[in-house]
């Protein structure tokens, strides 16, 4: 067991729902005894190994067990039932501002909280100057943290906890509270602790965060391990479970009434998007590499001239990843009444993973129409996904060392 940092074995938390409180003695005398308790099995039969050195992921829907079994693997739940064992110095930031003492600065927070995880005061002297740079907070460091907004909650929390350097860290997906310059900070931090061999633990939705850091995974429905085993694979099988209920939810109507936020003069509106597959079938899921079509319906109350169609699609990680646009072919005449234009990609260069599309209708400066996150896209992958966002086409070729570049030669 000297190269396992985590062994989980038959883990179930059990808790026990109370629909009706007695709160005083008159009340429990008058309305006689309370209902029964209701179980409810927040995890059932668990079992993982997470070797030492590695990064483990857990993914679910949301009430799925996730959070549950953090807690129990950082020691905040008892199991109801089960082992687990675990091997090294832990540091977990499962809530936002857990310990935090709201009439306390952030600075006297940093040494309540570093008391808490073990650290002596002149650890927590030596680590306070880079805890307050790591948080970025300024001078809000010296204010009362009940004045703080959720990210700053965040960025405190996380500083604090990994001030220990810990051996093994247990991390919620609360990191997704900071904002985009955080984020990358915590990420590089994450990686750095992979290359020094430490072992992390993390809840995330982010599927492209899971495929690109973690090895293995585990992916949890209803308190149970639905799949265990490579984070690829494991992400790739929980993607396809949710496009097959979306498949089976759909009820054929690929032209529903848009809930996105839409702006524009309104002559001409985009009333519905319909993702085509290679074969020209409506569908929800696409797949990567394979041609497809993006057909905008439209409604036109005059015929208007000159006007742009434009795409846009941002991956869930909030990046924007491209924004094709009917300029490109020049501009466009459409006569009054309904109508459809296409788009057509002859090889999708998505990775894996949801998109948010947005549609606009312009001529030039002037917008008739424009909706935000129009629609959510899926796209399930056919290969071994590299990193990033897009796949670039291309072959490699045998590398080549030029004669006499050889160190010492």
């Amino acid at each position: 067991m000297n190269d396992v940092a985590i062994a989980a074995d038959g883990l179930s938390k059990r808790f026990l729902l109370h629909r009706e409180r007695r709160t005083g003695l008159k009340e429990r005398f008058v309305r006689g005894k309370p209902a029964e308790a209701q179980e409810f099995w927040a995890l059932r039969d668990a079992s993982f190994v997470v070797p030492k050195g590695t990064t483990f992921g857990l993914i679910g829907q949301n009430g799925s067990g996730k959070s549950t079994t953090l807690k129990v693997l950082a020691g905040i739940y008892r199991p109801t039932s089960g082992t687990v064992e675990v091997n090294g110095r832990v540091s977990a930031l499962l809530e936002l501002g857990a310990g935090f003492h709201g009439e306390l600065t952030g600075r006297e927070n940093i040494r309540l909280n570093g008391a808490i995880l073990g650290l002596s005061n002149r650890q927590i002297t030596a680590a306070m100057d880079s805890i307050i740079d790591f948080a970025g907070i300024g001078h809000f460091i010296d204010e009362p943290v009940k004045v703080y907004s959720s990210g700053m909650f965040v960025r405190l929390g996380f500083a604090v906890a990994i001030s220990l350097d810990p051996e093994i860290l247990i991390v919620d997906e609360v990191i997704a509270v900071g904002d985009e310059e955080f984020q990358r900070k915590c990420f590089d931090y994450l990686y750095d602790l992979r290359q020094r061999g430490r072992t992390i633990v993390l809840v995330t939705h982010s599927l492209g965060l899971v495929r690109d850091l973690c090895d293995q995974a585990a992916w949890l429905e209803g308190g149970t391990v639905r799949q265990l085993g490579s984070a690829r694979e494991v992400a790739d099988a929980y993607v396809a479970a949710i496009d097959d209920r979306e498949i089976q939810a759909r009820t054929g109507d690929a032209a529903a009434a848009s809930q996105a936020l839409r702006t524009g003069s309104g002559e001409i509106r985009v009333t519905a998007i319909e993702v085509l597959d290679e074969g020209g079938t409506p569908t929800p899921v696409l797949i990567a590499g394979q041609a497809c079509t993006f057909r905008l319906h439209y409604h036109a109350q005059a015929g208007l001239t000159g006007l742009t169609f434009g795409l846009g699609f941002m991956h869930e990680s909030r990046a924007t990843v491209s924004s094709p646009s009917s300029a490109r072919v020049g501009p466009s005449t459409v006569e009054p009444g309904d109508g459809h234009v296409d788009f057509h990609a002859p090889e999708l260069l998505l990775q894996a993973g949801s998109y948010e599309i947005s549609t606009t209708i312009a001529d030039r400066g002037h917008v008739y129409d424009h909706a935000n996150k129009e629609l959510v896209l899926r796209v399930r992958g056919q290969r071994d996904d590299e990193p990033g966002l897009t796949w670039m086409p291309g072959d490699w070729v045998a590398p080549v060392t030029s004669p006499g570049s050889a160190i010492g030669g």
